[in-house]
């Protein structure tokens, strides 16, 4: 097994991207871990990641994990698009379009009219279709109620 680079020219073409098993719990996991030391992403259990699994979506490519997203679907008005993660040698490579698109997709088969994200990679969401949709100087504000370790 080697460690090289994915090569920019073939990299989406080498990756697969499918609904994820139940198989792929652990991995998936393992792959969100990395992002929540950085504080990019929320950690998720495997129990909250079974919850999720019919819209988990995985790229996979040489029958290995290389990124992962969720859509989970709060009412036929609006959906989420979270735990979004791509292995860092995957990054760039279009692999983070593919795991979108998949999410979006399987919104749109349900009938959602809209699917929010939250994120600090703005421009990355803007280059997938997203864009602010709240009319005027509407903002999303939040409180967090409760602090989880990590």
């Amino acid at each position: 097994m080697t460690n090289s680079l994915p090569d920019p020219q073939t990299a989406v073409h080498s990756v697969t991207v499918r609904p994820a098993l139940r198989a792929d719990l652990v991995a998936i996991a393992a792959l969100i871990e990395p992002f929540v030391a950085q504080g990019r992403l929320l950690r998720r259990t495997i129990d909250e990641l079974e919850t999720l699994l019919a819209h988990v979506f995985v790229a996979e490519a040489a029958g290995r994990i290389v990124g992962c997203a969720a859509v989970e679907i709060y009412s036929p008005k609006l959906a989420e698009l979270r735990s979004l993660a791509v292995e860092a040698a995957w990054q760039g490579q279009g692999v983070g379009k593919l795991l979108v698109q998949a999410c979006v997709e399987r919104a749109r088969e349900r009938n959602v009219l809209e699917v929010m994200t939250i994120t600090s990679a703005e421009g990355f969401f803007k280059s997938c279709g997203f864009d602010f949709t709240l009319p005027g100087e509407k903002k999303a504000l939040f409180v967090q109620t409760r602090h989880d370790a990590g």
